[in-house]
This record gives C-alpha cells, sequence and structure tokens, in this order.
C-alpha cells in the first residue's frame, strides 16, 4: 500500500507545483514604488490605469503595458482623490471618480482632446463606482441616493465618439462618385 501512495502523492505534488507556476507579468518602473489599487485595462490590453497614493493623494495612474510610460492626465489634476477608473476599448476614454471639494463627481477625460466631461446627476446621488463601455457609449454608474444603493445606465452617445476597435468598419456607407 505504502509503494502505491508515495508515487501517487509525489504526482500529486508536481501537479500543483506546475499549476502554480503561471507566468506573472508586473508593471514595470514607477508603479511597483507606490501603493495601488483599482486596476482597469483598455479592452485592447494596451492601457493600464490604477490608482496609486501620490504624496498622500489618491491619483490615477495611465501606463502604457507595451513600453511601460506613464501618460499625462493634466485635466485630472485639480480634481482629486480619484477612483474606480475605467478604460474604452482603445483608452482614449477614462471614467473615474473624482471630488472637487466636498462633493464626489463621476467624469469621463477624452484623452485625445484633453476634455474633461463632467456626469450630471439628478439630485442628492453620490457616485460610488463607475464601468465604461469598451465603445464608451454607455456608462454604469453605482450610486447612492438617500441611504440606498443602486446602479443607473447612462446612454453617451450624443456626448462621445465611439472608441472602436482597430480595423472595425464604420457602420456608415462610404461616399461614391455619381456616375
Amino acid at each position: 500500500m505504502n509503494r502505491l501512495v508515495s508515487p501517487l502523492l509525489t504526482v500529486l505534488i508536481g501537479i500543483c507545483l506546475v499549476g502554480c507556476s503561471g507566468r506573472v507579468d508586473r508593471a514595470g518602473g514607477g508603479l511597483l514604488a507606490t501603493s495601488q489599487q483599482d486596476p482597469a485595462l483598455s479592452g485592447n490590453g494596451q492601457w493600464l490605469a490604477v490608482i496609486s497614493d501620490l504624496q498622500g493623494r489618491q491619483t490615477v495612474q495611465l501606463r502604457n503595458v507595451s513600453n511601460g510610460s506613464i501618460q499625462a492626465l493634466p485635466q485630472l489634476k485639480r480634481h482629486q482623490p480619484h477612483s474606480s477608473p475605467s478604460l474604452s476599448w482603445n483608452g482614449r476614454y477614462l471614467a473615474l471618480i473624482t471630488q472637487q471639494g466636498r462633493r464626489r463627481m463621476a467624469v469621463i477625460a477624452d484623452r485625445l482632446n484633453g476634455r474633461l466631461h463632467p456626469i450630471q446627476l439628478p439630485g442628492g446621488r453620490d457616485p460610488i463606482q463607475v464601468s465604461l463601455s469598451p465603445d464608451a457609449q454607455t456608462l454604469a454608474l453605482q450610486v447612492t441616493d438617500q441611504g440606498l444603493w443602486r446602479v443607473e445606465i447612462f446612454d453617451l452617445s450624443d456626448l462621445l465618439e465611439t472608441d472602436r476597435p482597430a480595423g472595425q468598419a464604420l457602420s456608415t456607407p462610404p461616399l461614391t462618385s455619381a456616375p
């Protein structure tokens, strides 16, 4: 019996060790030097947004995963602390919760043109968490309203351009010249 248990145990331990040795890629450079939370990847995997503790303030950092560079987000500097980042497919749009004075607000930063789009909430609601659809046309927003938690959906199609995956065709047919 012991002769059977020993090889079986060896095989079982080997399987467990192989299963635990998966490849781990770490974000290089400055992000490892600070406390990080709330990671969000763009749909194409090129951009990583994290909330880092920088000089005592919760600040969103946006890093290019392929080369490790940090993308500047000057439109967000005056609106801290940050929480709950969410990225569109190509990382053009970054939705997050910010604070201005004592008021928490949901905003969407457009990295292409530098604009900051605040999301107007009906009276008394405070944003808690955001989730931006990959095409940036819909925002799911968890809010508190008179002590109750709820999720609201916002249509952003009149506010933002669609962030399409690379190579996806536009729905508008191309212009053709008249015969």
